[in-house]
């Protein structure tokens, strides 16, 4: 068989410029080539493929049998090769048939999927998605660097040159009870606050959340009566207990038991948590990509407040 590497592509392309104009010359314009540059392409074709390729006749350069029979596979070959790059180059939504892989969170999968898939019914008929499911920050970050999703929605990780991100929405944590408790209609101050048993959500299971660490800084500490892995558990299980719970607003407004719930600020500032669109750096430049992020960044309005300490606290928690 024949050895590819020494293959120069360039070599075919003046190949098939010589099959359709039977002259070096003619070739070489055909293809911005000078003709010395042209007879030195014949040359290497000739030695190459062990056949004089073309002769000369009448009425310019003759191909031979053996040129003939390279011209239509060749044309072929290269109009495929062009129409390969020129889709690496190009995306067209509206005709591609393919699959994104996104990384969604439980909340972000609730707040993410319902806009992305209107866009996708009216802009990408034919594209799908498959979401996966991740507990951590890490684990989010893996899953990028080892390609199993193209993208993830989460708190912005830890910085990173190959991490690439752009924001989505922020989001404000939020107390609430159920709406007949009994502090429903007292002042909810730090006091009041403290004096409630808590459902403490904790994705990683590590024992605490944002809310013990703004806590923390004051000295202060609550009881945590229930300890839950996923935020949208929570809204239900107060409005059937005297718990309260510290939770995202947008989880409340879904949660279909907001009508029995009383929401309450957080007796200390929280600044709001930022939610960013992740990606690797390999995919930056990709297409097909490239449309999917701006999809998911026209979504959302990008209203941004500045993050302080108790977000960056947040950051080393939850992804």
């Amino acid at each position: 068989m024949m050895d590819l590497h020494g293959i120069d592509l360039n070599l075919l392309v003046a190949l098939d410029a010589l099959i359709a104009e039977r002259n070096v010359t003619r070739a070489g314009q055909r293809i911005g080539r000078t003709q010395p540059a042209m007879s030195a392409a014949l040359s290497r074709l000739r030695g190459l493929l062990r056949d004089e390729l073309f002769v000369r006749g009448p009425n310019g350069l003759q191909p031979t049998p053996r040129a003939l029979e390279l011209a239509e596979p060749i044309s072929l070959a290269l109009r495929s090769i062009q129409q390969t790059l020129e889709f690496t180059q190009e995306f067209d939504p509206s005709a591609a048939a393919m699959t994104f892989s996104l990384g969604l969170s439980g909340h972000t999968e609730s707040v993410v999927l319902p806009p992305l898939i209107r866009i996708l019914a009216d802009r990408a008929p034919f594209v799908d998605l498959q979401v996966r499911d991740y507990g951590s920050r890490d684990e989010a970050t893996r899953m990028l660097d080892a390609g199993e999703v193209d993208m993830a929605v989460g708190i912005p990780p830890v910085e990173s040159g190959r991490i690439l991100s752009a924001r989505l929405f922020q989001d404000r944590f939020v107390c609430i009870l159920r709406r007949d408790h009994p502090a429903a209609n007292q002042p909810f101050d730090m006091e009041q606050f403290l004096a409630m048993p808590h459902i403490l959500v904790s994705p990683e299971n590590e024992g605490l959340d944002v809310a013990d660490a703004a806590l923390a800084t004051k000295g202060l500490k609550r009881r945590v009566a229930v300890t839950v892995q996923h935020m949208a558990s929570a809204p239900e299980l107060v409005a059937a207990s005297n718990m309260v719970a510290t939770v995202l607003e947008s989880v409340v407004r879904r949660s279909g038991c907001s009508e029995q719930l009383t929401v309450r600020d957080f007796p200390l500032r929280l600044n709001p948590v930022p939610f960013v669109l992740n990606w690797h750096r390999r995919n930056d430049a990709h297409p097909a990509q490239r449309w999917l992020r701006s999809c998911l960044t026209g979504a959302f309005p990008h209203v941004w407040q500045g993050s302080e300490q108790v977000c960056a606290d947040l950051r080393l928690q939850y992804y």
